[in-house]
């Protein structure tokens, strides 16, 4: 589908993240608010550095109470297991019906790190490194089982056709991992992976092995440079450029209402702040700085972290959503069921089926 602009249509998502909400009715309620303005996807943080609950778990909470809106909790690939992390991420597909994403990140500190006594912290570079590895082994694993590999005849006693079932062996530089995976392929294939590309060897990262990549920019200029670096970093690693979609991350002060932006705000634009580009003001001009930066070309979309949840979630989604909508730059219905349909981007070829079953 294609805007009036003649470009594709906008994509969006935003942010659930609530201090101190350790029940999952705060996050069902923001999720399904997300859903009626028919965003792409939520995201909800985690981190070993802070209390909270587990984004992931909460996600899985979410996805019975919803039925379109893609869920994408934040798994890091530091410290953890990543046979076990395809696995959980593999499930919430499954549970989802083809709604999941991940969101990769790697965990930088010592007391992080003595959180799991395995070993000292890292260097950002080699923890990007792995999380690539991590990203790679579990699109092996996912593909470890064909679609058709299930049977489940009761007659013969068969579950699965051993022949559609492949084995993985994987020796990455911090880990080693054989398969195949326990969970059958998830309904999208790969489950949606999603990068924030702010640090360069995040970049490298996003490039080879992101569906999404979040780029962090206080004008279109910015913006458009970023997309334009990992674009042409993921043709160099083999990929398809368009298989990539790059969104702009912003956090939204919407508590102006229907005032103007801040003149401190680039007259309706961002401005840097130590947490990344904030821009406070009113739906209306948020829908004018989205608009103009998808018509520029710098973007495909935007991920918005709200900076007060409940109050911001819903001006953009009655306010700044709502007036897009009425522009035809984003869509009024999810015409697809899974996230990847929501993104424009195709079903994965199993890459041994493909191959003849040769791992």
């Amino acid at each position: 589908m294609t805007a009036p602009n003649g470009r594709g249509l906008l994509h969006l998502a935003a942010a659930l993240d609530q201090e101190a909400a350790h029940d999952a009715a705060p996050y069902v309620e923001s999720a399904r608010l997300a859903e009626r303005g028919a965003l792409d996807f939520v995201t909800l943080g985690d981190t070993f550095a802070r209390p909270g609950p587990d984004a992931l778990a909460v996600l899985s909470r979410v996805a019975p109470a919803t039925t379109r809106i893609g869920l994408v909790p934040t798994v890091t690939t530091t410290h953890t297991e990543p046979f076990h992390v395809q696995a959980a991420v593999a499930t919430l597909d499954w549970v989802s019906r083809g709604r999941a994403g991940w969101h990769l990140d790697v965990s930088t500190t010592e007391g992080e790190a003595r959180l799991f006594g395995r070993r000292r912290a890292a260097p950002a570079e080699a923890l990007w490194q792995e999380a690539g590895e991590v990203a790679d082994v579990a699109a092996r694993l996912w593909d470890s089982w064909e679609d058709d590999a299930e049977i489940r005849d009761r007659k013969t006693g068969r579950f699965i056709d051993r022949d559609k079932l492949h084995h993985v062996d994987f020796q990455g530089t911090a880990f080693s991992v054989k398969g195949p995976s326990i969970v059958p392929r998830p309904p999208q294939g790969h489950p949606v992976r999603v990068v924030d590309a702010t640090g360069e060897h995040a970049r490298r990262v996003a490039a080879r092995h992101a569906d999404v990549a979040i780029v962090r920019a206080v004008n279109a200029a910015r913006a458009d440079a970023l997309r334009t670096e990992l674009r042409e970093a993921a043709g160099r690693s083999g990929r398809d450029p368009d298989t990539l979609r790059v969104l702009a991350g912003l956090t939204v002060d919407l508590g102006d209402g229907e005032h103007a932006a801040d003149p401190g705000h680039g007259g309706g634009g961002p401005r840097q702040t130590a947490q990344g580009p904030l821009y406070r003001g009113g739906p209306v001009d948020l829908a004018e700085l989205i608009a103009a930066w998808h018509e520029a070309g710098a973007v495909d979309g935007f991920h918005l972290t709200p900076l007060a949840p409940r109050r911001d979630l819903e001006r953009l989604v009655n306010g700044t959503v709502a007036l897009l909508q009425h522009r035809g730059l984003f869509r009024t219905f999810y015409p697809g069921s899974t996230l990847r349909e929501h993104l424009g981007l195709t079903r994965p070829v199993n890459q041994y089926a493909v191959a003849g079953g040769a791992s």
